[in-house]
């Protein structure tokens, strides 16, 4: 395993890689008591392209997938990068397209969860800057639980000129901030949306909520000031779920 190696875990990761590029997989490492029907048809299919196959007890993979769940069967592929341009973006808001917008997320493991997240909400893309940023290092593509593999991350240079942009173009930008007066509840999700979420300790910066639609709080009913970044956008995108599930 390199430094630059990605570590992708469980039966869902290894074959969404392996149809995108099955050249990137350096190895797979199984667990040979896992002999069901599944393993049976992912490993034809690892053969069939001529992926190295090795065998791994249940300590091995644990090391190698860290936190994230195996299913016994874990690959070290090489990074593949399926970044966006913001004016592709710009060209593909047809339908109704959810975004996430970070400003300043620098942590890669909460940056990870972001895309974990997103990629779960069905987010189209996920907008951040060029710098005071996190990257997509290995950190925070395990993190992401195979989700750094299906969302595009988009990268600017000018955060607040963007959200202008997507504004503009009809795409309501909502900020989250503590001390707004709306709820994220108040806020018809249904059309085209974008939430931007700030990091932990400053939110969002001030520019970035001046270049927003609007502002909304997410209700806090206990005694804790804030939530971890990637939980807050959890909250915020399944809220617009729940909205388009129940059209």
């Amino acid at each position: 395993m390199t430094k630059k190696d990605v570590v992708l875990a469980g039966f869902h990761s290894v074959m969404s890689r392996l149809k995108r590029d099955a050249g990137s997989i350096r190895s797979v490492y199984v667990d040979p008591k896992r002999r069901d029907q599944r393993m049976r048809r992912m490993l034809e299919a690892l053969e069939k392209e001529g992926v190295r196959i090795m065998q791994a007890d249940h300590r091995r993979l644990e090391g190698l997938a860290g936190e994230i769940p195996h299913q016994g069967i874990v690959a070290l592929a090489a990074p593949v990068d399926i970044g966006m341009s913001f004016d592709d973006l710009m060209n593909d808001l047809s339908g109704s397209p959810l975004l996430l917008i970070l400003d300043g997320v620098t942590d890669p493991r909460n940056f990870g969860a972001c895309l974990r997240v997103a990629d779960a909400a069905g987010v189209a893309a996920m907008v951040v800057p060029k710098d005071r940023s996190a990257d997509l290092t290995p950190a925070a593509i395990k993190a992401s639980a195979g989700a750094s593999e299906t969302v595009p991350v988009v990268r600017v240079t000018n955060l607040a000129g963007s959200i202008v942009e997507l504004v503009d173009a009809g795409v309501p930008v909502v900020g989250t901030a503590g001390e707004a007066q709306k709820s994220i509840y108040e806020f018809d999700q249904t059309g085209p949306f974008a939430w931007v979420l700030g990091n932990e300790g400053d939110g969002l910066r001030q520019l970035t909520r001046r270049r927003c639609s609007d502002l909304a709080k997410i209700p806090m009913l206990g005694t804790v000031e804030s939530l971890n970044v990637s939980v807050a956008a959890g909250i915020c995108l399944f809220e617009t779920v729940r909205q388009r599930i129940g059209r």
